[in-house]
């Protein structure tokens, strides 16, 4: 028998029992849609996270007061203030390599135009905190180093904030309330997007960190610094500086933990992104049970058409059909059964994809390489699972199967 004999053969088995291919396919189709779906949200989210990590700009280095793990208490970055203003002067003065140095006041309050106000992030920073940020204005400009010495009452605004506070009015010259304190906006910022955390960037004031310090939050130290080296290759060399001037500077002695935090850019983006390929992998190889589900599920139903067919089995092996021509008939029956489960499951796991991201708020992300490996791995499943009813079917004794009922 030719081998497009064979094949014809093995696709009219197919035909002849339609539905129970279909319920045969059906672990192979949750399997293979179940691997694409959560490859494409993981790398959906991992593509989010580096997103936000660019945001914060080039050659972006974070100093957070205190110490995650200090004394054996599990706290958080910037959990209590340990970084002053002398250490912020220190850092501008004697570090080699920067572009720039911001230290951050956060705080939310109301703020208020009008009859309208809203619950925003007030963000107290220096006047290089938007060259750090490579964050662009839309409109207006940035205040100034002078604004900052005199704790002006000036603010920068997000896009957000400007949309709720003023609608379609330019905010650039109005003046909205901070807890009862007056600041005219000078400049709007472009949109940023969401944070790590997921949170709206562009939901934000910006204002001079005095003017935070002395006329909003009251703090007088800082829960964290933005350093911006000049060149990707000096990030090292900053982060080492930084290190030793701020120990020197807080009389921290060796074997003392560090009261501070630094991280480079690449740092927090290989934490965030590692952290989401982790659930990514832990995700399919949860889908990929499936799959196995499915394989065995296609070997059972197989060997139930081995027994099945045993009397035309015996009949083909009797008239001189060899028993590797049977055997090619029903691996190929299992090879096409899922295939065909492969074929349908990635379609069906990129359309769900697509509609999970949206939910989800993620970018659509779909590999090709991951593509073609469920594709193979489903042919796998076919050959793995198929190949011993295939063999069962083989070596039958056509006496023997003549005989069967």
């Amino acid at each position: 028998m030719l081998f497009g004999e064979i094949v014809i053969a093995a696709l009219q088995s197919i035909r002849a029992n339609l539905f129970r291919a279909a319920l045969t396919m059906l672990g192979i189709i949750i399997g293979v849609g179940a691997v694409i779906a959560m490859a494409s949200i993981g790398a959906g989210a991992k593509a989010q996270m580096e997103a936000a990590v660019a945001s914060l700009g080039q050659n972006v280095i974070q100093v957070f007061s205190g110490n995650p793990s200090r004394g054996g208490v599990r706290m958080g970055f910037g959990s209590s203030g340990t970084l002053t203003r002398e250490d912020f002067e220190a850092l501008r003065r004697e570090v080699a390599g920067v572009n720039g140095v911001s230290p951050e006041v956060r705080n939310f309050s109301q703020i208020a135009y009008g009859n309208q106000n809203n619950n925003s992030q007030v963000l107290g920073v220096g006047a290089d905190y938007i060259n750090i940020r490579a964050w662009p204005l839309e409109s207006g400009e940035n205040f100034t180093e002078n604004d900052v010495r005199n704790a002006n009452k000036v603010a920068l605004i997000g896009k957000t904030t400007a949309a709720i506070l003023f609608g379609d009015l330019d905010p650039v010259g109005q003046v909205v309330r901070v807890k009862s304190a007056p600041f005219t906006i000078v400049g709007q910022l472009g949109r940023k997007g969401t944070s790590m955390s997921g949170s709206d960037q562009d939901d934000v004031l910006l204002v001079p960190y005095t003017s935070a310090m002395r006329r909003l939050s009251g703090d007088t130290t800082f829960r964290s610094f933005m350093v911006q080296a000049t060149t990707p290759d000096l990030l090292p060399s900053v982060q080492e500086q930084i290190t030793e001037l701020l120990r020197q500077r807080h009389r921290i002695t060796d074997g003392r933990d560090d009261d501070f935090i630094v991280r480079t850019q690449q740092e927090i983006s290989d934490f965030a992104t590692g952290q989401a390929t982790i659930m990514t992998y832990l995700l399919a190889a949860v889908a990929c049970v499936s799959l196995v589900v499915g394989g065995i599920g296609i070997m059972n139903i197989m060997l139930v058409s081995v027994t099945e067919r045993t009397r035309e089995i015996g009949i083909r092996l009797a008239i001189g059909a060899f028993g590797s021509e049977v055997m090619m008939q029903f691996l190929l029956e299992a090879i096409v059964l899922s295939t065909m489960g492969g074929v349908i499951g990635i379609g069906l796991g990129l359309i769900g994809s697509y509609f999970a991201a949206g939910a989800l708020t993620l970018p659509f992300v779909w590999a090709p390489d991951i593509v073609a490996l469920a594709f193979v791995f489903s042919a796998l499943v076919g050959v793995v699972f198929g190949y011993l009813p295939a063999r069962k079917a083989a070596q039958l004794d056509p006496i023997e199967a003549l005989r069967h009922e």
